[in-house]
């Protein structure tokens, strides 16, 4: 079951509070990022294993290839911060926002994002397989050219979400709002439901040059 609560977290009783700055190449393993701000941050190749982040807000950081496994991230805030390259696996954001983000060529495996704000960020040429959006606003998103394997938009809005050149393997998108920028083979591997499918119909019909008219 997904842990809703810090205490919730199987290592929770192993975290420890963590002071300082962060470093690039560093490794964290079973730490605690409580309330803090990281601004103009480099940490580069950093490792965050079995790691809570409650509260922290990144602005304009250097986290290019950093690794997170089985990391909590509850109400963290990462704005202009580079993310390209980095790996993701077992973790889950809650209530959190990445505005003006770089992720293109991340690896998303097992991740969650739960009642978040994704805007403006660019999942380019990225990976997600198991991945899940549970109530979530997704503006100005680019997954361009990504892969999407088994993933999920929950009671979520896509608001001018650039889907070109995506491949979709499995991917429910029903209960979704689909505010979408699509190429012609876009949708093929994506689940929608018979309403999404009326209302994506003008957008198809654009994308692979067809004419409809009223006419007889």
């Amino acid at each position: 079951m997904e842990p809703r609560e810090l205490a919730d977290l199987p290592y929770a009783a192993a975290l420890r509070p963590h002071a300082g700055g962060l470093r690039q190449d560093e490794e964290y393993d079973s730490v605690h990022f409580d309330r803090l701000a990281f601004d103009d941050v480099t940490a580069a190749n950093a490792r965050f294993i079995e790691c809570a982040l409650t509260q922290v807000s990144f602005q304009a950081g250097q986290l290019r290839r950093a690794r997170f496994t089985d990391v909590w991230l509850r109400e963290v805030r990462m704005m202009m911060t580079n993310l390209a390259e980095t790996t993701w696996q077992d973790v889950t954001f809650a209530g959190s926002v990445l505005a003006g983000t770089e992720a293109f060529a991340a690896q998303l495996r097992r991740v969650t994002f739960r009642g978040c704000k994704l805007d403006s960020v660019n999942f380019r040429d990225a990976a997600l397989t198991d991945v899940t959006f549970d109530n979530c606003l997704l503006r100005d998103v680019d997954f361009g050219g990504a892969t999407l394997t088994r993933t999920v938009f929950t009671a979520s809005r896509l608001d001018k979400t650039d889907f070109s050149r995506v491949t979709l393997d499995d991917v429910d998108l029903r209960g979704a709002e689909l505010g979408i920028t699509i190429s012609p083979d876009s949708l093929r591997g994506a689940i929608i439901t018979t309403a999404q499918l009326m209302a994506v119909a003008p957008l198809l019909a654009e994308t692979l040059g067809i004419t409809v008219t009223g006419g007889d």
